[in-house]
Formats: C-alpha cells, sequence, structure tokens
C-alpha cells in the first residue's frame, strides 16, 4: 500500500506536468483510511492532507509513528455522522496533535456522513488550508 500513491502519481507525472513539492491528498469515509496511511506512510512524498468522516482506530495509532514528517492534514466531521462520534474524531486530532503535527479540525453542526451534501464548502476549506503547504526543498 505505502508505494500505492506514488505509484500513481508518478504516473500522472508522465501526462501532465506536477510540482511534486505541492502533491495533496484528501479521502472520505473509507478513503480517508486511505488517506491517513499515506499521509503516515508516505509522508515525504504528499505536502498535506485532508479527510471528511474518517478516523484513525486506537489499534491503528502505532501508523502515527511510521510518519518521517508531519504531514498537516485537515480533518472534518459531522456532528449527526452515523459512523464516527465526535468523541472518536476528536481522538483521532489529539493523537495528531500529541504527535506534533499541524491539524485543522472542524466539526460541522447538523451534518451526517454524506459528503456530497457539504461537498462545496468542505473542499474550498480544504484547499485553503493544504494550499499553505508544500514540501521542503
Amino acid at each position: 500500500m505505502p508505494q500505492l500513491f506514488p505509484a500513481l502519481m508518478d504516473l500522472v507525472k508522465t501526462q501532465w506536468q506536477v510540482d511534486s513539492r505541492r502533491i495533496y491528498l484528501f479521502g472520505y469515509s473509507a478513503g480517508g483510511y486511505s488517506t491517513y496511511d499515506a499521509a503516515m506512510l508516505d509522508s515525504t512524498y504528499f505536502a498535506a492532507a485532508g479527510v471528511f468522516a474518517a478516523i484513525i482506530t486506537p489499534d491503528y495509532y502505532w501508523i502515527v509513528q511510521k510518519a518521517q514528517r508531519k504531514t498537516p492534514i485537515a480533518i472534518y466531521i459531522g456532528d449527526h455522522d452515523q459512523f464516527f462520534s465526535v468523541a472518536q474524531t476528536r481522538a483521532t486530532r489529539d493523537l495528531l496533535l500529541s504527535m506534533g503535527f499541524i491539524v485543522h479540525y472542524v466539526e460541522i453542526p447538523n451534518q451526517d456522513h454524506n459528503y456530497p451534501a457539504i461537498a462545496e464548502w468542505v473542499n474550498q476549506d480544504v484547499w485553503t488550508f493544504m494550499s499553505q503547504y508544500s514540501l521542503p526543498q
């Protein structure tokens, strides 16, 4: 898995010009798990990450220690999410903060697991957050 995202981006780079210092990740729900994986296991490849409605489960907390670089991460959760509680999401936030990660954390009132319902706002906010970061030279 750790080689998957860099391999995909290397393929993309054969077709388009890409600033290798400004490659970002975003995942929703199960895609959020993959985003956490890539942000930790490929931390020197991705400049920043964003996750909507996903957590790092306690049995997987060890992955945070694998990060060679503290990837800045934006985390979004609806306060009515059917799959992840605000408490679980706060625990992920607190874990990342305790390990020195930059975290942009947003709890969205009256929002459930339905990302498309709020995607326009989240996309703008996560881009504002992520776009301020680039990998060191």
